[in-house]
């Protein structure tokens, strides 16, 4: 049986996914609002992110997401232990053509060859889901090549007005189905889309 590919992503309401976390995460492009993210979390989506965490069988990351993890959360502070706990534990593919074996962090693996067809091999391993998170440009990768099974995204109410985005102007239309939805205590979406084939 083929595992599925869950892609988690923070979103503003205009579809930007760039440096969610930190002021100084991701200033490419200009990028001005880093860490725009923070303020609409609540005890609503932590559990929703340690949820889908504890469920997966193994982490997909792109390059610069997992050196931001791998530079934190093995040593994350006790507080974050609910996430660092899976972070750490479970099993990391890593989409790089700049990283060599061995990594650093714990149990984690580069993607060898081409990156969808890695990707897609994993996925006929079966097993728990894969979840993919930030990465953008790996995101838009997966998406090509109709990898992904289902998105998750705190959809944030708030516009940035510009910024990476994982779905690409490309005259695709992709139909999505909306499997949950919940609101947080700072009117955030928690949103669960499969994506409809066929």
């Amino acid at each position: 049986m083929v595992r599925e590919l869950i892609v988690t992503e923070w979103m503003s309401l205009d579809g930007v996914v760039q440096a969610p976390g930190a002021a100084d995460e991701d200033p490419t492009g200009g990028f001005r609002h880093g860490g725009w993210h923070l303020r609409y979390f609540d005890d609503r989506s932590r559990e929703w992110v340690v949820g889908n965490l504890t469920a997966a069988g193994g982490l997909v990351l792109g390059r610069r997401t997992y050196e931001s993890f791998a530079a934190h959360w093995p040593n994350a502070p006790d507080e974050e232990q609910a996430l660092a706990r899976p972070l750490n534990s479970l099993p990391k593919y890593v989409a790089s053509t700049t990283l060599t074996e061995p990594l650093e962090w714990q149990n984690s693996f580069l993607l060898q060859g081409d990156v969808a067809e890695a990707v897609a091999a994993l996925k006929r391993g079966g097993g728990a889901p894969l979840l993919v998170i930030g990465s953008t440009g790996l995101v838009r990768t997966l998406i090509e090549h109709d990898l992904v099974d289902e998105f998750r995204l705190m959809i944030d109410p708030v516009v940035l007005g510009g910024g990476k985005r994982i779905f690409r102007d490309d005259g695709e239309i992709r139909t999505l189905r909306l499997v949950d939805g919940q609101v947080t205590s700072t009117g955030a979406m928690l949103a669960t889309y499969a994506v409809v084939r066929g």
